[in-house]
């Protein structure tokens, strides 16, 4: 397992490093730390002066990050230092089809804000190669506790896949959630369908299409439990109906997880261009550590 993590010397970088060397396996798992410096600004320097600079900086990278490099080493597994100079998000995205997994805090050096993603985390999120682990503090001290979105995309059966080969399952608690998007949204109803009695309900289009979708909704959370159960301590799921994104949100917020785990179906139509992908949505708001795998090419 090939992971790359970057880092810029920020508190959040920091805790994406300790929070992915104690989420992923020890077994094969060699990690990149990446510290990208920016280039100097300015127009007045020669290339002398330029090269100088770059020495200096990469020295003091090196010389900070050594100890951190040296304890992962001792703690399991394989861990080298990566320096660069250069534009962070471009630099990182490039590297990320050469991983396994990409490890990324939500925010950098000098990120105003204590929510969402930064700058070099968003573009990192929007076009990696490959999966991303947005790593954030962990919440509990026990082992895992992980919530999987399944929609029955090849993104989410991938996203399992990722999770049970490359993070330490041993003591995890596995929640698969499957969040069925309300039916008089996909029909252009009336709100106050809600409000039909059931029998209604059951007789309407919306109510045919409810019930198609709870029935597909099921079948996939059996798939994903069955492909769960050969790693997890436990493995239970839960239905919703609703907003995929805030019901994965709240269900991340009211369970105390420390993991959400989303497949990214890359979708480009009008619908996800103006609400943003639920993959997205999660990553920038969720209270846990998130990780994104993409639909394979």
């Amino acid at each position: 397992m090939n992971v790359l993590v970057a880092i810029d010397g920020s508190p959040e970088a920091t805790t994406a490093l300790e929070t992915a060397s104690r989420m992923l396996t020890n077994r094969d798992r060699h990690l990149d730390i990446l510290c990208v410096a920016p280039k100097l600004r300015g127009n007045n320097w020669d290339r002398a002066r330029q090269n100088a600079y770059d020495r200096r900086i990469l020295r003091e990278i090196a010389h900070i990050m050594e100890p951190k490099r040296l304890s992962l080493s001792r703690n399991g597994g394989v861990a080298e230092l990566l320096t660069e100079i250069g534009s962070p998000p471009r630099v990182i995205v490039h590297k990320t089809g050469d991983y396994d997994l990409t490890v990324i805090g939500p925010k950098g050096r000098g990120t105003i804000g204590e929510v969402g993603l930064g700058p070099v985390a968003s573009r990192v999120v929007e076009h990696a190669l490959g999966p991303v682990l947005v790593a954030r503090d962990l919440r509990s001290d026990g082992g895992l506790r992980v919530l999987i979105a399944v929609d029955g995309s090849t993104a989410s059966l991938h996203a399992i896949k990722t999770l049970c080969e490359f993070f330490d399952l041993t003591s995890a608690e596995i929640c698969v959630m499957h969040v069925t998007e309300t039916p008089w949204v996909e029909l252009g109803l009336d709100e106050d369908w809600v409000t039909y009695s059931d029998e209604d309900k059951e007789r309407s289009e919306a109510g045919v299409m409810e019930a198609e979708l709870t029935r597909e909704g099921n079948v996939l959370l059996d798939q994903a439990r069955e492909m769960l159960l050969p790693y997890a301590v436990s493995v239970n799921s839960r239905t919703e109906e609703g907003n995929p994104a805030n019901e994965i949100l709240s269900e991340a917020e009211r369970g105390q997880y420390d993991l959400v785990v989303v497949g990214a179906t890359g979708a480009r139509d009008l619908k996800h261009r103006m609400l943003g992908s639920v993959s997205s949505k999660v990553a920038w708001n969720a209270p846990c550590s998130v990780l994104i795998v993409r639909e394979a090419e």
